[in-house]
Formats: C-alpha cells, sequence, structure tokens
C-alpha cells in the first residue's frame, strides 16, 4: 500500500496514526476480560464490545471528515490504516500478556 505515492505518509503522521490508535486500544483492553474455566483460559466477550466498535468508528469517520479537507484521499487512507493497526496490535500484545499471566497462575 505504501509503495504507491498516493498513499504515502509523512512520519509525523505516521506517529500521530500510532499514537491515536494505542489511545483508542484503551477501550479495547479495558473491556476485554480472562476468564478460567476447568484450568483453560478463556476471552470473556463484552457486552459493550459492538457499542466501542461503533463509537470508534463514528469517531473515525468524523475525523476522517474533519482531516480529509486538509489530506489527500491516499494520506487519510494511509493514516487510518496505522491507526487500525496501532490500535489491533497494542489491543493482542496487552492481552498475550494478560493471557500469559492467568496462564502461568493457574498452572
Amino acid at each position: 500500500m505504501f509503495i504507491i505515492p498516493e498513499f504515502r505518509v509523512e512520519w509525523p503522521q505516521v506517529l500521530e496514526a500510532l499514537i491515536l490508535g494505542i489511545i483508542f486500544s484503551i477501550f479495547l483492553i479495558k473491556t476485554s476480560k480472562f476468564e478460567v474455566k476447568d484450568s483453560e483460559v478463556y476471552l470473556t466477550p463484552s457486552r459493550a464490545f459492538p457499542f466501542i466498535l461503533f463509537g470508534l468508528l463514528i469517531v473515525r469517520l468524523v475525523v476522517k471528515l474533519i482531516i480529509g479537507s486538509y489530506i489527500s484521499f491516499g494520506e487519510t487512507t494511509g493514516m487510518f490504516f496505522l491507526l487500525a493497526l496501532g490500535m489491533i496490535v497494542t489491543w493482542r500484545i496487552v492481552m498475550l500478556f494478560q493471557f500469559l499471566k492467568i496462564r502461568r497462575s493457574i498452572v
């Protein structure tokens, strides 16, 4: 994606998108909980999860409308890809550490 010049973003924009993704991941981290059943660790689905995802989608659309007039479509697309990447990777890493901590405590 970033090979094509239209989608390239400058380093300050990369940092902004990743930092915003990390901040957004806090909502996912706070609502993701593990439970232990029969010596197995499971992720408990949160009732708030769909609302958080829709809320983040609305925030994303509003921000896209605001910055879309200042930044080209390709750059905006690249920035939101990096935002999603930062959000998902951060959430997954935190979930991995929480899972390993719980798994160590039951063994």
